[in-house]
């Protein structure tokens, strides 16, 4: 999966140094987090016994974290944390979104994380596409996620914006839902099965 300049690879335990290479890069991303926050404990691996990159490093090895990976050459420049509810179930304004979920997705988008050098450059929305691809490849179903809404006319950090804007998702088909929170919204599309 690519566009050829880029590949889209899932996250692994082969393709876990790249991914760890980039989050290295950017001291642990969102201030040391390694794209751990929406996790929680397995009956294996308990978050208080591990930092956090061993943490994520063995939820992958469960195959309970996943993420679309966008390479260039052999490096990581982006991703697309997915997964389902049980496998992120920590979300920002969770009490707000369940009070107001009627239809529960299978599937959940919870963060990106793009190279800071190479940001508004349309790399997340690779590693989006990338997302929705590996989630058609596993079954398919309905995909809910919380991208920020963006105040017309001001600045927002590309470094702030965890979970893209819901411009970006409106342009890859999915329906505004409501708002949560601040500046949160629920978007969701359904993904048909590869090869349906």
């Amino acid at each position: 999966m690519g566009d050829g300049r880029h590949v889209i690879k899932p996250l692994t335990p082969e393709t876990f140094p790249a991914w760890l290479a980039l989050a290295e890069k950017h001291n642990g991303v969102w201030g040391g987090c390694y794209c751990t926050y929406f996790h929680d404990d397995t009956e294996t691996t308990t978050r208080g016994e591990h930092k956090n990159p061993e943490f994520k490093r063995r939820l992958v090895e469960e195959g309970v974290a996943h993420a679309a990976l966008v390479f260039e050459g052999d490096q990581v420049i982006a991703w697309c944390e997915y997964g389902s509810p049980e496998q992120l179930p920590r979300i920002y304004h969770r009490k707000q979104y369940d009070a107001g979920e009627t239809n529960p997705a299978p599937w959940r988008i919870t963060c990106f994380f793009v190279d800071r050098d190479r940001r508004r450059s349309g790399v997340a929305r690779e590693a989006l596409d990338g997302a929705l691809q590996l989630i058609a490849q596993a079954g398919g179903g309905e995909v809910v996620s919380f991208p920020n809404e963006l105040e017309p006319g001001k600045k927002t950090s590309a470094s702030f914006l965890h979970n893209g804007t819901r411009a970006m998702f409106e342009k890859a088909g999915f329906t505004f839902e409501r708002h949560i929170g601040k500046s949160k919204t629920v978007m969701r599309k359904t993904i048909p099965p590869a090869g349906a």
